[in-house]
């Protein structure tokens, strides 16, 4: 009979090094999953870990795939380590763009530096809107967030469709579900000259700096962290429960939301049913690879940012299937959460002893 026995003390350095030994297995996996598919597994990984490097243009993508990874990532940090589990960052994320998406076009062909603040605005509210729905069933009918947000996922994905085959529409676009572009005052500023590395690049890099701030030198943070790793003190200490629910899932959702206006303003510059990218729900393995730090955070979403840009290399060069790139991601979360357990229990075979 095998066992999981937990240890007394788990090893920091193990801790530390986990997330590099899930990297690692996922490389070996990978491989071994490219080779069935009749694909040279060396090449497949260097294309996805070592080409982008060498490439300018794929260089300066990593930065855009990573913004939206890393601010939702953050969003998510907060609840999962309050022990509150939002799973639907991807509906947040999708109002979010819709939001600000609708105030870009409301005021189309109205210049002025006020307008993309306030599009990001009536994106971050729509997206702790979002958010607090499952927060309040969860506080007031004791609600799963789990099942609650996840559901949402899908009733924002129609939204989305609806609002750009319906209100939003471009009048002009010839009937296909898509808004206009949006003019110069609605689309993100771009920080180096040449390619699509755009404001909120910037903005991304600026909240991990203050979540990292609060959670590690603020009393909230203190909260958050006792929150999830001791409940009943938490309580004892005057944490309230419903409080913290409600601020973790709308902080989190407004970041999503954040993150949503970022990708229609910024590389997409419209509104589109194909805008979502999973970006909500692979921003879960960031948060996790990152070990719910913020600075793990902005290293996991370089390295899941690197496995998106050096995936669709892959897919172009090697003709491989999207579906596999998206479960060679899959396999980062797996043997991470796998090695986590390793690390924190240990293995045992044979007969349970009876007392």
């Amino acid at each position: 009979m095998i066992g999981l026995e937990l240890r007394r003390a788990p090893s920091r350095a193990m801790v530390f090094l986990t997330p590099a030994f899930a990297v690692l297995a996922t490389m070996i996996a990978g491989g071994i999953l490219f080779a069935a598919l009749g694909k040279n597994p060396v090449e497949a990984i260097w294309i996805i870990f070592g080409e982008p490097f060498v490439d300018p243009f794929s260089r300066s993508e990593l930065f855009v795939k990573a913004a939206p990874l890393i601010l939702i990532a953050i969003g998510l940090s907060l609840g999962f380590r309050a022990g509150i589990w939002n799973i639907g960052a991807e509906g947040q994320f999708i109002v979010g763009a819709i939001a600000g998406s609708a105030v870009g076009l409301a005021f189309y062909g109205t210049q002025g530096i006020w307008l993309l603040p306030l599009m990001a605005l009536a994106g971050m509210l729509a997206g702790m809107g979002w958010g607090l729905i499952p927060a309040f069933l969860k506080v007031r009918y004791n609600a799963n967030e789990i099942l609650v947000s996840l559901m949402l996922v899908y009733v924002a994905d129609q939204l989305l469709r609806a609002m750009v085959s319906g209100p939003l529409r471009n009048p002009q676009g010839f009937n296909f579900p898509e808004s206009r572009l949006f003019h110069d005052s609605a689309v993100l500023p771009i920080l180096v000259e040449g390619t699509r590395v755009h404001i909120g690049v910037a903005v991304a890099v600026l909240v991990v700096l203050l979540l990292w701030l609060v959670l590690d030198r603020h009393v909230l943070g203190f909260n958050i962290k006792l929150m999830g790793s001791a409940p009943r003190a938490a309580r004892f200490s005057g944490v309230k429960p419903s409080g913290m629910v409600l601020l973790c899932l709308g902080l989190s959702g407004a970041l999503a939301g954040l993150a949503g206006l970022f990708e229609a303003t910024g590389p997409v510059q419209q509104l589109v049913p194909a805008l979502p990218q999973g970006y909500g729900f692979t921003a879960i393995i960031v948060a996790f690879l990152g070990r719910l730090n913020p600075l793990g955070i902005l290293a996991a979403g370089m390295v899941m940012a690197l496995t998106y840009i050096g995936g669709e290399n892959a897919q172009l060069s090697l003709q491989l299937p999207a579906a596999a790139i998206s479960v060679f991601q899959g396999m980062l979360l797996f043997f991470l959460l796998g090695l986590d357990i390793l690390v924190r229990y240990r293995v045992r075979f044979g007969r349970r002893e009876v007392a």
